[in-house]
């Protein structure tokens, strides 16, 4: 095989045509194989194959820089980077991460995880290389869905003040997740749709060359600058326009074509980009016919593309995305709004259903929060459904323009928690401290899936900013026979005993439900109360428990700074300071990659960990009492 030749990055220089093809196909084959058994990022991946191959003949890594929008699509870069040997244990616990980490190898040369920052972060490497007098090229790989995001412009737009060289790739497979949506992705369109021009190019191009004597000479010049055919036949395309030189379309499979445009654009003392198209899925024909589907699959049986492990029960998604329709059919000013996600956030069965009420605006958070205020003030109920992580990305909107007004935006905040595989970047372990420290800002999480039902029926009543944060996964079926109706700010008593009285909300109530029967089992009396609202949370309830407990313990799956934990103990040690409170929250620290069961028990949030923290620090001293 080719690729056990590949040892080191310059081993693929060595390499005739015939066997860079061979090599891009075993490339494929070998993600497809591993990626079924670890499960992963495959349709993205599978579209870069050439593309990042050819990068790789072209520049000089790790001394030139390849900056990975997102990230998702980096597998081939970590192979041909010598990381081949690890892809078993890609996105386990201690294994190979699923996106370019800089601490992993210095072929990453910046860590990515969120859409729309490579050409920012590689203005700012550009910029620095030039500052201290260094030499080499900078390379910003940015997809077409990318370009959805308003960051990418305003990096754009300070790209074109370059004076030195800096190479932007424009990856376009007419995908971001799901298909993208916009005036960008209309005009990228055109482009590559464009025929007349690269027909006329060719055209001129061999017309000039029977010049006698000077034709050959005349196209040379023309190719070298790249500007003249082009302006005259499209003056007013907008990259070129704001001072970038475009190049392109290229066949984003052709790996000698590729290759010869990124060494054509390193040549340039400003910023160039390179217009690549891609076809996403490529080589594994159920990824080519659902790209979306396959874009973050778990493990899955390669002959037939079908997850090994079928879903049993409903996950908190799935129970959303029911609810939040069978709402919308009672309430015609519900509508819902999604950053480019409509399937990972389930919206996707309500844009069938309500076409005009549904807004895939692009993977542009700050923009659909602001518009979900602009909805709201106009009359509506808008649902903004959006994973943890990405929300971080709208914080002032959330602030400024939602909370400020006091608007009644829905959050729908899937992903809350540790979500496991995709790492650092994706971990939902904020949300409760960012939101929670905004006025006018009211915050829930459901212990079970019926709890999820009634919150989102309490939040598309009630007038205001209100969040609803639920994990990733399947949703809890336990705990059924309580279920108590929302009261704004109430939370609920589901076991009153004395001694030890445990306070958990979203996630973790489950968590206590184990903790508690564990405890019982060993003899302590034990409550459970389910906070529900994290703010305002429940003060009646914290006094009640006050009354008769001598030690409570808080458990949220968020960090502990600025958590649900903290503000129950700032309450207590005010009015009741002889009560002993345990925080079980997450570390101040980003969480690794890995399985969410591994990760609970290694962060200690688990219900073992949770009992020999609590009898580590305090049920020895009630035994004494």
């Amino acid at each position: 095989m080719i690729l056990d030749m590949i040892k080191q990055p310059e081993d693929i220089k060595t390499l005739t045509g015939g066997q860079l093809e061979q090599l891009a196909e075993e490339i494929r084959t070998f993600l497809i194989e591993k990626i079924s058994c670890t499960g992963g990022h495959l349709a993205s991946n599978l579209g870069v194959v050439e593309l990042t191959m050819a990068l790789y003949l072209a520049f000089d890594l790790p001394k030139d820089k390849v900056i990975w929008d997102v990230g998702h699509q980096s597998y081939t870069h970590k192979i041909l980077s010598g990381r081949k040997d690890s892809f078993d244990e890609l996105r386990k616990y201690g294994g190979l991460s699923g996106f370019p980490k800089r601490k992993e190898s210095p072929f990453d040369c910046f860590d990515t995880g969120h859409s729309s920052t490579s050409i920012s972060a590689g203005l700012g490497i550009a910029q620095g290389r030039d500052l201290l007098g260094e030499d080499y090229s900078v390379i910003s790989v940015i997809g077409d869905g990318a370009l959805t995001g308003g960051m990418a412009y305003e990096a754009l737009n300070n790209a074109a003040r370059m004076e030195r060289n800096f190479i932007i790739v424009l990856n376009d497979n007419n995908m971001s997740i799901s298909e993208n949506v916009g005036g960008m992705s209309r005009y990228l369109g055109g482009l590559r749709t464009g025929e007349g021009y690269n027909d006329l190019k060719k055209f001129v191009a061999s017309t000039l060359e029977k010049i006698p004597v000077v034709g050959y000479s005349i196209v040379d010049k023309i190719s070298r600058t790249k500007n003249g055919i082009k302006q005259l036949v499209i003056p007013g395309m907008l990259f070129e326009n704001m001072g970038i030189t475009y190049l392109g379309p290229v066949d984003g499979h052709d790996i000698k074509q590729l290759t010869k445009t990124f060494r054509e654009a390193k040549k340039l003392n400003h910023a160039v980009l390179v217009h690549v198209l891609t076809k996403k899925g490529k080589g594994y024909k159920p990824a080519e016919r659902n790209p979306s589907g396959f874009h973050g699959v778990e493990p899955f049986d390669i002959a037939t593309g079908k997850a090994k492990n079928e879903k049993k029960y409903p996950s908190y998604t799935d129970v959303f995305s029911k609810e939040i329709c069978e709402l919308a059919q009672k309430n015609h000013r519900i509508v819902g709004i999604t950053a480019a996600m409509p399937d990972g956030t389930g919206l996707k069965r309500f844009g069938k259903l309500f076409p005009n009420r549904f807004f895939d605006v692009g993977i542009a958070e700050e923009h659909a929060v602001t518009s979900a205020a602009g909805m709201a003030a106009a009359g509506l109920r808008p649902v903004v459904a959006v994973y943890s992580s990405f929300l971080q990305r709208a914080y002032d909107q959330i602030l400024h323009d939602v909370c400020i007004q006091n608007l009644p935006v829905i959050f729908a905040v899937d992903r809350a928690g540790l979500v496991g595989s995709d790492g650092e970047t994706h971990q939902g372990i904020f949300d409760l401290s960012y939101l929670t420290s905004i006025p006018n800002m009211s915050v829930l999480a459901p212990k079970n899936l019926w709890e999820l039902r009634q919150d989102l029926e309490f939040a598309v009543r009630y007038n205001g900013p209100i969040a609803v944060r639920y994990p990733r996964g399947e949703a809890y079926r336990g705990l059924k026979e309580f279920d108590s109706p929302v009261e704004y700010g109430k939370g609920e008593m589901l076991y009153e005993e004395d001694e030890i009285a445990l306070l958990a909300v979203g996630s973790m109530v489950s968590t206590a439900e184990h903790v508690r029967m564990k405890l019982k089992s060993q003899g302590y009396h034990c409550s459970l109360a389910n906070g529900r609202f994290i703010k305002p949370f429940d003060a009646q309830l914290v006094d009640k428990l006050a009354q008769n407990h001598k030690v409570v313990v808080t458990l949220e799956e968020n960090v502990l700074q600025g958590g649900y934990g903290l503000q129950i103990t700032a309450y207590i040690h005010r009015k009741y300071p002889g009560i002993k409170v345990l925080n079980i929250a997450l570390p101040d620290a980003y969480v690794e990659h890995g399985n969410v069961s591994l990760l609970r028990e290694g962060l200690e949030i688990d219900s073992d960990s949770v009992l020999r923290t609590l009898k580590e620090q305090y049920l020895d001293t009630l035994e004494e009492d």
